[in-house]
């Protein structure tokens, strides 16, 4: 398992994953990848690393997300730990939500505003959902 953890995160590093085939559940594999080889943080930051160097390849640096990768990095590796041990095909599969992207996992924490804002585009932003009136987005304005 981890000499394919490593292919993958190499083949993605050197930028020879074709953009037409790196779809959502492609970021979640990769995820994976990156926590069975490096500490959290560490894997944080490659894997973010990686993802803006991809998209900025493709002239596409507006579709990364900070707020999307971190939080999802995050579930990620909180799923790992109930499942030690497990390779990516038995983890898929114990973990389906994961891998839907359009009204995934993260609606269940995020306003779509929220994570479609510039500001969650550009660092983490917390989770909203748990807010009845305001998002942080709203509460960080009126401070200003």
């Amino acid at each position: 398992m981890r000499d394919r953890n490593k292919d993958l995160i190499d083949r993605f590093e050197r930028d020879a994953v074709p953009e037409d085939s790196f779809h959502h559940a492609d970021h979640v594999r990769l995820a994976f990848a990156y926590l069975c080889e490096y500490p959290v943080l560490q894997a944080l930051e490659k894997f973010a690393t990686a993802l803006k160097r991809f998209a900025a390849a493709r002239g596409k640096t507006q579709l990364y997300n900070e707020t999307i990768t971190c939080a999802y990095l995050f579930l990620i590796r909180e799923r790992m730990g109930g499942c030690e041990g497990v390779d990516w095909e038995e983890f898929a599969r114990r973990n389906p939500d994961l891998l839907i992207w359009k009204d995934g996992v993260l609606s269940r924490y995020y306003r779509e505003a929220t994570l479609k804002s510039d500001l969650a585009r550009r660092v983490f932003v917390l989770p909203d959902k748990c807010f009845e009136f305001t998002s942080l987005l709203e509460v960080a304005r009126h401070q200003r």
